[in-house]
């Protein structure tokens, strides 16, 4: 073996390949083959795209399916603490032991084929679901769809979750070329569910091209809501399931991710899976997911969003709305070059009082310096504090905030990881 742990495997993958992005499917298709693999893997695979909504996605599908007694993999990225969040096996983290001899085994197929670090992932996950004998895989894309790593499995039902501007350097500056990119996981014949009302046309072209099956949201399967407002109704064309819990997950709008996984379950269904409402009802309450507007309680709330667009950044504004705190919300900022700045922090302007802003570090990383120029061109220059580190500027913020106060911190998979960690190092140092 190369290497003898995880850490070792993952320092070397980051430097193997000369970009970190390089999007197709020659390369990884190729190994995958040397492997002894094919497009089609011996179990269900859900296929998961999207700029907003396929972390929740991935873990309500995940949580329902559990419930209901299956045997599931799933496959997500980023990470936010640890790189074995990645791939799981029925809610459970892989161990170090079972991703490094999966790297073994895909190193001396590779031969002198250069993977990058996303693609050595994605194969590790795959080779570990074939041999965990699941039943059901979840693998969420990283990137696009068309030419990311994923989409070199064929999917047995497509889930697209809503599509915005993000990652516009290689998808696409509109909805409707990053449209394409996303309907590339869609498989000929295999039914494709869009979580919102008005997908793309190049979608539903897509679909209509490939003579599959689309479900709409409120076209083909619909939601309503209880009068008290504690609960909801989902209904399609044949089926009505009512009385059914808000998710686990903050937000209103992960009802509308909740509608969507409901007929890719309805889909399942109709597949000969076995999947009862009461499986419903569980796996939408004991749904957990770290890093979507988390919240931590103390006389300053501290409250962890990944969220990094334009789409996530309304998504925001409704939970701040939601949850309203007596004091001033004070943000802790870091985000990565290819992102949106003016976009994020013109739809959060009014919801957040002071702005604590940091660097990350990386080729991608933004500086705090660079980020906080563009912030005070649109907040002031009295509300913007420049920090180098994310560290940094949370501790400080932390010391600002006043009893009521709340700090969000957000931006980034890397901002969210750079506070949880510290915050688990001080706690593993009180006990």
């Amino acid at each position: 073996m190369r290497f003898q742990t995880l850490p070792e495997w993952l320092q070397w993958q980051e430097k193997l390949h000369f970009t970190e992005v390089d999007p197709g499917l020659e390369r990884v298709g190729q190994v995958w083959r040397q492997l002894g693999g094919s497009s089609k893997l011996p179990f269900t695979v859900i296929t998961v795209a999207g700029t907003n909504g396929k972390g929740s996605s991935v873990a309500m599908l995940d949580s329902i399916l559990c419930a209901a007694g299956y045997r599931t993999g799933t496959y997500t990225s980023p990470h936010l603490l640890r790189y074995n969040e990645r791939i799981r096996v029925e809610g459970h983290s892989c161990d170090d032991t079972m991703i490094c001899e999966s790297f073994n085994r895909i190193d001396h197929a590779r031969g002198q084929t250069s993977l990058t670090y996303f693609e050595f992932s994605t194969l590790a996950a795959v080779d570990i679901f074939c041999r965990q004998n699941i039943d059901i895989a979840i693998l969420e894309v990283g990137m696009g769809g068309r030419l990311d790593a994923v989409n070199l499995f064929d999917t047995d039902i497509a889930l697209i979750t809503p599509i915005s501007l993000d990652h516009t350097m290689w998808l696409g500056s509109n909805r409707e070329q990053i449209g394409t990119e996303k309907a590339g996981i869609i498989r000929q014949y295999k039914p494709v569910v869009y979580s919102e009302t008005k997908p793309p046309e190049t979608v539903l072209s897509y679909a209509k091209a490939l003579q599959t099956p689309i479900f709409l949201a409120d076209s083909d399967f619909r939601i309503s809501y209880d009068s008290d407002n504690n609960g909801w109704n989902w209904a399609s064309q044949s089926i009505q399931i009512q009385n059914l819990p808000l998710p686990a997950l903050a937000g209103s709008y992960q009802v509308q991710n909740a509608a969507a996984v409901l007929q890719v379950i309805t889909l399942l269904n109709a597949q000969n899976y076995t999947i009862s409402e009461q499986d419903i009802k569980t796996g939408l309450t004991t749904v957990k997911l770290a890093g979507r507007f988390q919240r931590i309680q103390g006389d300053v709330e501290q409250i962890f969003d990944v969220t990094h667009n334009q789409q996530g950044a309304e998504n925001l504004v409704k939970l701040l709305a939601e949850t309203p705190c007596i004091g001033r919300t004070i943000a802790v900022l870091a985000m990565l070059k290819d992102k949106d700045v003016s976009a994020l922090v013109s739809i959060l302007e009014k919801s957040i009082d002071l702005w604590y802003i940091a660097g990350l570090q990386g080729c991608r990383g933004m500086t705090g310096h660079d980020l906080a120029i563009q912030v005070t061109k649109i907040v002031g220059e009295d509300k913007v504090l420049d920090h180098k580190m994310v560290v940094d500027a949370y501790q400080q913020a932390m010391q600002e905030a006043q009893k009521g106060d709340r700090v969000l911190i957000f931006g980034s998979f890397h901002t969210v990881e750079s506070v949880l960690r510290l915050n688990n190092e001080q706690t593993e140092e009180r006990t």
